[in-house]
């Protein structure tokens, strides 16, 4: 079933998304839907595309609550506009990667996910109005605000901020924590080699 994604997992389970320089595809660069879980994706390099990464099918498709994510080591780079993720439900730990372009937003999300960013440097666009690196998709404040997502130890450069909701306690973050954070100064060498 080939849908224009890059790579496609598909109601897949234990899956590792490691060393690929992906760009310029007809759809997703990585996309993981229909129940979908136990996914890392580490250690890429992401450039020139739109919608970068998509987990979770929609945000009726309930499967999807059990998906868990992490996202480590990545290389966000030129030329990117929007969804670095994009998450639906589920449970998605960003930890240590390098965010140096969005034109949009870098993560958003939908469906009460739960993200946990840890130890990123997030380099804000030069546009005003794109410094915000996170983005609720077509939610109203008073739904979101009680949603789990929280920044901690992030680099925020040339004016970035994370909206940050629900609980600061970590016991809501269990489920959304894979491996440990190393400082956010030591990105750049720890995602050298992203490719």
């Amino acid at each position: 079933m080939a849908d224009g994604d890059a790579i496609s997992i598909f109601g897949s389970s234990h899956i590792w998304v490691d060393h690929n320089s992906l760009s310029n595809c007809a759809d997703g660069l990585v996309d993981a839907v229909m129940g979908s879980t136990a996914i890392t994706i580490s250690n890429n390099y992401f450039t020139h595309h739109n919608e970068v990464m998509l987990l979770g099918h929609s945000d009726s498709y309930t499967r999807d609550k059990q998906m868990q994510v992490t996202i480590a080591y990545n290389h966000f780079g030129e030329g990117l506009i929007q969804r670095m993720p994009r998450c639906r439900h589920g449970y998605f730990h960003v930890v240590n990667n390098d965010y140096t372009h969005w034109e949009m937003y870098a993560i958003g999300g939908s469906a009460e996910p739960t993200i946990n960013s840890q130890g990123n440097r997030y380099l804000a666009p030069t546009n005003p109005f794109a410094k915000e690196v996170t983005k609720r998709v077509e939610t109203a404040e008073g739904q979101w605000k009680g949603w789990n997502w929280r920044s901690e130890g992030d680099m925020m450069l040339n004016g970035a901020y994370f909206t940050a909701s629900g609980a600061g306690a970590s016991a809501s973050y269990a489920r959304a924590s894979s491996l440990g954070a190393k400082s956010s100064s030591m990105v750049g060498s720890i995602t050298s080699g992203a490719d």
